[in-house]
């Protein structure tokens, strides 16, 4: 109830007396250091009109705004409102086994609705939700019933029978109905024919994009990681829809093989990418794609979390997949490409938001601060535009950027994220970390469409 109170305060605050001769009302930020999401440059002593949901005026100079609510920025750093493009809001875990026997609609729609509020919390004012849900939990944040982000669905995973998508039980006959299809959070497909079948009915579910399982994984049950899951024919099928819908099929893919034929098929985003290297990354400019990466595949301590610690053969293929993937960092540094920010959490909310920290400083620790910063604004921004004219549910300005006629979605941070990233919520605690704050202290204003959800400059 709190939220919702806090929700219906701030939008009529947004929106003043409803009255057809009233302007938009404005919101002037004054004395902030401002960047772009673009340039690594700040733009300093700046001011920062927005009217309305968009952005009006981005000056160094003084700006006439008589009737604007005024915030000084104190010499703050202001940014673009984070953008994940890798969260799965309606995965709670602990297991996928778990979650196809003893889970309910109940139980995943409030796992989302509390994984929403966290997120915003965080300073992500977009995520880009790589599989499970569907178009609810965007008409439910977008309506103020809850508080969330900007959402773009892919609604149910698409894969192959015993590949990274299936979340049968051990004894389920193929084709035999599941907890998971039945919530259209997860699709087996056999052949083309189902792929065009599952795409078009997620979009008619609200997706945005279609996700396809391209390869296997390391917490899922019946794949190797190193399965090439999806056929061309299947592929192609994927690629087809989502063209007739004007959006792009993501897929999950590990190995370069799986990668380089997704790319072919006219896939524009490649999810994990470890396989990563010149060939790959040559082809992606070629084709105009997109990566993202969660790095926490890198990290050692990928090995103990629970899902892999605790189940034998995800162990064994996390082992194999941390040598033969050993060099993406270095090829990543070596054949840039770009490179979104990905969490890919599936756990307790708690345990999300301490990943979400983490993910965060190992963008500056294996990359840089800069490039930590634009995976997490511009790029993440460019990334969700793919979705078109018409399934884009934000199609009125740009996101991730802070420019006139960008979406007013803005961050005011304690400090230069340039030269202490720690300010964007990062934290270098993952495994060991204790319970992390409903919001980092460093992030002062949270303003996502114009409104704004936290302020703790007053």
């Amino acid at each position: 109830m709190k939220n919702l109170m806090k929700i219906a305060v701030l939008s009529v605050l947004a929106a003043g007396p409803v009255c057809a001769q009233d302007a938009l009302p404005q919101v002037l930020f004054t004395n902030v250091q401002v960047f772009d999401g673009v340039n690594e440059a700040l733009i300093e002593n700046a001011s920062v009109l927005v009217e309305g949901n968009k952005i009006k005026t981005v000056s160094t100079d003084a700006v006439d705004a008589p009737d604007a609510t005024v915030i000084d920025g104190g010499g703050r750093t202001m940014t673009p409102g984070f953008v994940e493009t890798h969260a799965h809001f309606m995965l709670m875990g602990p297991s996928v086994p778990a979650m196809e026997a003893s889970k309910t609609w109940e139980d995943f729609g409030i796992h989302a609705t509390k994984m929403a509020e966290m997120y915003l919390m965080q300073g992500f004012t977009t995520v880009r939700d790589a599989g499970g849900a569907n178009g609810g939990i965007r008409r439910a944040i977008d309506s103020g019933l809850i508080v969330g982000p900007r959402h773009y669905p892919s609604g149910a995973f698409i894969g192959t029978r015993g590949g990274h998508a299936d979340f049968a039980n051990f004894t389920a006959l193929p084709d035999a109905e599941t907890n998971v299809s039945r919530l259209n959070i997860s699709q087996q497909a056999n052949g083309p024919d189902d792929v065009l079948k599952f795409a078009r009915n997620n979009f008619r579910m609200g997706a945005t994009q279609i996700k396809f399982m391209q390869s296997g994984g390391i917490v899922s049950v019946f794949d190797p990681f190193q399965l090439l899951a999806g056929s061309k024919e299947e592929l192609e099928a994927a690629v087809q829809v989502a063209n007739e819908y004007g959006s792009y099929v993501m897929v999950h893919a590990y190995r370069k093989e799986a990668a380089m034929a997704a790319l072919n098929a006219g896939v524009k985003s490649i999810e994990h990418n470890l396989g990563f290297d010149k060939e790959v990354a040559d082809l992606m400019i070629e084709k105009g794609a997109y990566t993202t990466t969660n790095l926490t595949s890198f990290d050692p301590s990928i090995l103990e979390i629970p899902p892999v610690r605790d189940v034998p053969s995800s162990l064994a293929k996390a082992t194999a997949a941390k040598e033969m993937f050993a060099n993406y960092i270095s090829n990543m540094k070596q054949y840039p490409v770009k490179r979104g920010f990905n969490t890919d959490c599936i756990d307790t909310v708690e345990a999300c938001n301490i990943q979400i920290a983490y993910e965060k400083h190992l963008h500056e620790k294996y990359f840089s601060a800069f490039d930590g910063l634009v995976a997490m604004t511009s790029v993440g921004g460019e990334i969700v535009a793919l979705s078109g004219d018409f399934m884009n549910p934000y199609p009125e300005g740009k996101l991730g950027v802070i420019e006139e006629g960008a979406y007013a979605d803005l961050l005011l941070l304690d400090g230069n994220p340039l030269e202490a990233f720690s300010v964007v919520g990062a934290s270098d605690k993952w495994l060991d970390a204790e319970p992390r704050p409903e919001s980092p202290e460093t992030i002062r204003i949270i303003m996502k469409d114009g409104v704004i959800y936290k302020n703790t400059l007053q």
